[in-house]
């Protein structure tokens, strides 16, 4: 029998090359941490196969397969295989269930001279270990960075060894202002990223106060319910200070972000696009005549930015945060006064680091 490795966490965590052989629409919807997409069929053949599979069995399912993918076609999938192999000698081959396509892959690599293993129960076995390291997690001791909007949050997070940048995961900042250039995180990925960088974390975790949907993706329940409960430290820090972090996030390293994927003025028109949209999807709540003069304000600000003066953002981004952000933020405060879990300290963004760099030592 062909060679296989189990599904252990330790593949994950040493970041081993992976060699997704599933159709693309499958590795689309969630692949693992660090796989490439070489598939064995793709999405037309594997629908075609399956067809196959339902209406007259396996047997008929693998002939079809075979016909399917064969002569030139196979020899080229042989050699975007190889080519990777080459280049990534330790690579471990999956498919959805470790079954049959890994196999055949497997095969074609042997009677071309090369053999490698594949995962033992696939890409099914090691989602269910990563799940498993989510849940696990969710029973180590939590400490919650909380505060206002634009206290560098994130940023205290990244600055600690045992930090989980739930934003970072889901590729999102976590508001309806948060929106990235790059494609939200699927809930899989999602999932795969928090758990990739659970694996190491096995004390403390310290985390970003965050609403249990970030973008497109989900924080797992058990998970979730820990951070409601775990304690927290609260910053506080001045309107400017907090103004000069938002227009660092979300106006010049945006611009940037956008910039570079889709270029200077493909990227400024997308990004205005994007704030102005973050502005109407808060319509509702800040009503008909605050969104209007936030969009003029904004609309002056983008012509300010247009001309070399970035700084013009402030205009909407500051009655945005005193008029909508920060009362919303308070009241909740407010309203879970009797339910909240402890702030063991509130204070400016340097105490809040101190304490949660000697918390849980």
């Amino acid at each position: 029998m062909s060679a296989t490795t189990p599904a252990a966490l330790s593949l994950i965590n040493e970041e081993c090359p992976l060699i997704d052989v599933r159709a693309p629409i499958e590795f689309a919807q969630g692949a693992l941490p660090g796989a490439v997409n070489l598939p064995l069929m793709v999405d037309e053949e594997r629908h075609q196969v399956g067809i196959a599979y339902k209406q007259q069995g396996q047997a008929a399912a693998i002939e079809l397969g075979e016909r399917l993918v064969s002569g030139a076609l196979k020899q080229a999938r042989i050699a975007a295989w190889k080519a990777y192999l080459a280049e990534h000698p330790d690579a471990v081959i999956y498919c959805f269930r470790g079954g049959l396509r890994s196999q055949i892959v497997q095969q074609w690599l042997e009677e071309a001279g090369i053999s490698r293993p594949r995962l033992a129960g696939g890409w099914k076995a090691m989602r269910q270990a990563l799940c498993e390291r989510i849940d696990q997690a969710a029973l180590q001791p939590m400490l919650v960075v909380a505060g206002l909007t634009g206290c560098a949050k994130t940023t205290l997070i990244n600055q600690l060894h045992n930090g989980v940048d739930l934003e970072a995961y889901a590729h999102h900042k976590g508001s309806a202002f948060g929106r990235r250039p790059e494609e939200p995180a699927t809930q899989i990925d999602f999932e795969h990223a928090l758990a990739k960088r659970l694996i190491g974390l096995t004390e403390g975790l310290v985390i970003e106060d965050e609403s249990r949907q970030i973008g497109s993706a989900n924080i797992p329940l058990d998970f979730w319910r820990a951070l409601q409960r775990a304690p927290r430290v609260r910053i506080e820090m001045p309107l400017d200070w907090r103004l000069a972090q938002i227009q660092q996030d979300y106006i010049i390293d945006l611009e940037q972000a956008y910039a570079v994927r889709f270029g200077a003025y493909q990227g400024w028109q997308l990004m205005q696009t994007q704030l102005n949209n973050a502005l109407i999807r808060l319509g509702k709540r800040l009503g008909n005549a605050r969104l209007q003069r936030l969009q003029r304000l904004q609309a002056l600000a983008f012509n300010e930015h247009a001309h070399g003066n970035p700084q013009a953002h402030e205009a909407w981004l500051a009655p945005l945060l005193t008029e909508y952000y920060d009362p919303l933020y308070r009241y909740h405060l407010e309203k879970q006064r009797d339910t909240a879990p402890p702030e063991i300290h509130v204070g400016d963004w340097e105490s809040c680091l101190a304490v949660a760099r000697q918390w849980n030592r």
